[in-house]
């Protein structure tokens, strides 16, 4: 009895690492969690994103502070943004790394009034957007800094469309713009 014990102690099997069903199982985790990251990055990359807000630019629609916005990244480019929507660009002077959100004055071939209030020219001042641009401005505007300011926005830099807020009072945005006919 004492001579089997000694013999189990000393066997390789004993060091040996798990079996190959551990392994395997080890392994399928690891490429489920992979591929769930990179759908994850996909979907938030080219369908749609989450993000905070700050500022009074958008004031009464979005809060100044504690708002999270769902950004749809099938508008991104501009692709199919209308004059009346929100959308969030990357900040034309400021860099890549800020973003803004802003409500759509002018697309390609529209005649915009460049400040209605005058206080940065004279008022009544218009501007046309150019091919490839788009004119925003925040709904408050004595505190938005925006293409009164830089000028018109170029559509590339256009993230996504602005479709709902999710916290802290959830609703759905739509462009109030109607059509009036002549």
């Amino acid at each position: 009895m004492r001579h089997l014990f000694l013999r189990r102690l000393s066997t390789p099997a004993a060091t040996a690492s798990p079996p190959p069903r551990i392994l395997t199982q080890q392994l399928r985790y690891a490429a489920r969690t992979l591929q769930g990251f990179c759908f994850l990055h996909l979907f938030w990359e080219h369908f749609y994103s989450v993000g905070a807000t700050s500022g009074a630019s958008m004031l009464p629609t979005i809060n100044i502070e504690g708002d999270f916005i769902v950004i749809s990244k099938l508008y991104s480019r501009g692709r199919g943004v209308g004059v009346g929507d929100l959308v969030s660009y990357v900040h034309p002077v400021d860099g890549p790394g800020v973003h803004v959100c802003k409500r759509v004055i002018g697309m390609p071939g529209d005649f915009v009034v460049v400040d209605p209030m005058g206080a940065i020219g004279t008022p009544g001042d218009m501007v046309q957007v150019p091919e490839g641009h788009c004119w925003t401005t925040g709904d408050n505007l004595p505190y938005s800094k925006d293409s009164r300011y830089y000028g018109a926005v170029p559509l590339a830099l256009v993230r996504g469309k602005v479709i709902a807020r999710m916290w802290p009072d959830p609703r759905w945005f739509e462009n109030a713009v109607q059509t009036v006919e002549r």
